[in-house]
C-alpha cells in the first residue's frame, strides 16, 4: 500500500482522511504541484518549490514550510515509496472551516502529498490535438485545484478521437488542457509568453533554457491560431509527458503528419539534461561515502 504525507504525518494513502469542511473539498480553494521524480530523486525540485511559493501567495494562503522542510517530506515520502520513477502530487488548500466565503480568523493549511510510478517513454507517442475555446479564467498563471474547465476540455479533445485540446483566446493559443505548447515554422521555434493566461511550466522553461543553449532559434511570442494551423511541427509539454509531438491538429496532419526534426533535437537536448543532472547527483552522493584523505 502507498504511503502518503498529511499535516505532518506520513501514513498509509488509504488511511488519510480530511474533514468535509476542508476548503479545498467545498470551494476548490487551494493550489498543487506535480513533481517527476528520475531514479529516486526530485526533478527540478527548487523550480517547482518556486511556482509553488508563486501559487500560494497569489492565492493568499501562507506558506505552510518552508524549502528545506518540503525537500525533506517529500523525499521521505519517495523514499518510503520505493525511489525510481515517481510522479509526486502536492496540495496546499485554505484549511478547515465554517462554509463562507470570507474566513472569519486564519486557520491552519491542509498539506497533502502522495506519489504514483511513473514510467517515462523511451519515445513519446505521437499525439492529435484539436483546437477548443479557452474557457477558463482569467488567472491561470495559478496551479489552482479547480479544474472543472479543463476537465471538460479535455473530454471534448476525446470526444473528438485526440488527446490534448490546445486552447484559443482572443485568436491566439495559450496553452493546452494540461501542458504547454510549441510550435516550429521555417525552423523557428515559438512558444507563448509568460502571464496570466498560461501556466508557467517547468518543462517549458527547461525546454526553451536547452534550445537557447544550443544557440537554436527559440521565442517565447505570441501564436495566433492561424499560425499553429500552418505550423511544421507542434509539441506538447508537462512533467509528466515530457515532450510530446502532435502530429495530427483538427483531423488534418502537422507538417507532414510526423514527428519532425526539430522535436527529435529537443527530445535529445532534454534526455541528455536529464542524464546529466542525475550522474552529478549520484556523483556527489558518491564523493560524499568516500573517506576524507588524511
Amino acid at each position: 500500500m502507498p504511503s502518503c504525507y498529511l499535516n505532518g504525518e506520513v501514513l498509509p494513502l488509504e488511511e488519510a482522511r480530511i474533514p468535509v469542511l476542508d476548503r479545498g473539498f467545498i470551494f476548490g480553494d487551494g493550489v498543487y504541484e506535480v513533481i517527476p521524480v528520475f531514479g529516486g530523486r526530485l526533478f527540478r525540485l527548487a523550480e517547482h518549490l518556486k511556482r509553488l511559493a508563486a501559487s500560494l501567495k497569489a492565492v493568499r494562503i501562507a506558506r505552510p514550510l518552508g524549502d528545506e522542510e518540503w525537500a525533506d517530506i517529500l523525499k521521505t515520502l519517495v523514499d518510503r515509496n520505493g525511489g525510481g520513477n515517481q510522479s509526486v502530487y502536492l496540495q496546499v488548500t485554505r484549511g478547515v472551516a465554517r462554509r463562507d466565503l470570507v474566513l472569519a480568523e486564519p486557520v491552519s493549511p491542509t498539506v497533502f502529498a502522495m506519489s504514483n510510478p511513473l514510467t517515462p517513454p523511451r519515445e513519446p507517442e505521437p499525439v492529435g490535438a484539436v483546437t477548443c475555446d479557452d474557457i477558463r479564467w482569467r488567472y491561470c498563471h495559478i496551479k489552482a485545484i479547480g479544474l472543472l474547465p479543463n476537465v471538460l476540455l479535455r473530454l471534448q479533445a476525446a470526444d473528438a478521437g485526440a488527446y490534448e485540446a490546445i486552447l484559443i483566446r482572443d485568436g491566439r493559443v495559450t496553452e493546452g488542457a494540461a501542458s504547454n505548447v510549441f510550435a516550429v515554422h521555417a525552423g523557428v521555434v515559438t512558444t507563448p509568453p509568460k502571464g496570466p493566461e498560461l501556466l508557467p511550466g517547468i518543462t517549458r522553461d527547461l525546454i526553451v533554457e536547452l534550445l537557447q543553449a544550443a544557440r537554436l532559434p527559440c521565442h517565447e511570442t505570441r501564436i495566433s491560431a492561424e499560425a499553429l494551423a500552418s505550423a511544421d511541427e507542434i509539441w506538447l509539454t508537462s512533467s509528466v509527458r515530457e515532450l510530446c509531438p502532435v502530429t495530427a491538429l483538427d483531423g488534418r496532419p502537422v507538417g507532414r503528419g510526423v514527428p519532425g526534426p526539430l522535436w527529435r533535437c529537443a527530445l535529445d537536448l532534454y534526455q541528455a539534461y536529464k542524464q546529466r543532472t542525475y550522474q552529478a547527483e549520484v556523483e556527489g552522493c558518491v564523493s560524499d561515502l568516500r573517506p576524507a584523505a588524511s
